[in-house]
């Protein structure tokens, strides 16, 4: 029996693909996840409703360590529907992956991803971005360096970085103020986490003076675009999560003026 890996698409219901729509309808057995993101503009019921069939929700555990979405596969025709495009997450890659070594059919539905939307929206040269990162919250008091590094070598060539903000879903290791009830990590706490991990390693791969772009709501009807200096954008209102952060590399002039007509002052 085949398991199909259906794309949701990036803020609401509305986002998924006719064929998605057709597969899912078509199921025995659908199975979500929304640890990896979520779909701010709808939630579980409504994607009930649109598929008219029940959905079950499966955590972290569920996907990574147990076997209930491969073990139905060998018995239903299963669907398993994701935030964005399926393929993206490494964790549905390897998922696939063992699908197909257990001689279970595979079909992909693809739908908008953010890596693709947030070049778009920005008005940045897609082929120009570079390896991505996710800046994640404390962890033991620590911040995780890795954004830092591939800012750093991606800055060094030129090319843009685009930055996921950790989400604090179905996962209870981040050092919070006020425990662990903070789903979503926003533009400004991320932009102060990357001055921070400056002043700690001392490199000179970003400042206050430092382009960056933010995008919120990607998928919604009203988007967030704004571009400007680290130390503006802090003072700015961003509005409501999931936003997500680009750091420019070396600039088209077209691309320049996208930033300022999105907020960019004397860049």
């Amino acid at each position: 029996m085949p398991i199909s890996f259906i794309g949701l698409g990036l803020f609401d219901e509305k986002d998924i693909t006719l064929k998605g729509l057709e597969r899912a309808r078509n199921s025995e057995e659908i199975f979500i996840e929304r640890y990896t993101s979520r779909l701010i503009g709808t939630n579980l019921k409504k994607i009930e409703e649109l598929v008219e069939n029940d959905i079950k929700e499966l955590s972290r555990k569920d996907v990574e360590e147990k076997n209930t979405l491969l073990d139905n596969a060998t018995k239903k025709d299963v669907s398993f529907m994701v935030p964005g495009d399926p393929m993206i997450s490494t964790t549905h890659s390897y998922l696939r992956l063992k699908a197909l070594k257990k001689g279970i059919d595979v079909n992909l539905v693809h739908a908008p991803s953010i890596f693709t939307a947030a070049a778009g929206l920005s008005g940045l040269q897609n082929y120009k971005f570079s390896k991505s990162a996710t800046i994640q919250f404390p962890r033991k008091g620590k911040i995780s360096q890795t954004p830092y590094e591939v800012l750093k070598e991606n800055l060094n060539r030129g090319l843009h970085t685009l930055l996921f903000l950790d989400l604090n879903i179905d996962n209870s290791n981040c050092d919070l103020e006020n425990g662990n009830e903070k789903e979503f990590m926003t533009a400004k706490e991320a932009l102060r986490y990357l001055l921070d991990l400056e002043r700690t390693i001392q490199e000179g791969v970003i400042n206050d003076e430092t382009i960056a772009v933010v995008i919120g709501r990607a998928g919604s009807e009203d988007p967030l675009i704004e571009a400007g200096k680290i130390s503006d954008l802090i003072n700015r209102e961003l509005g409501d999560p999931l936003h997500v952060l680009i750091i420019p590399g070396d600039l088209h002039f077209l691309e320049e003026e996208h930033l300022k007509f999105f907020g960019l002052k004397n860049g």
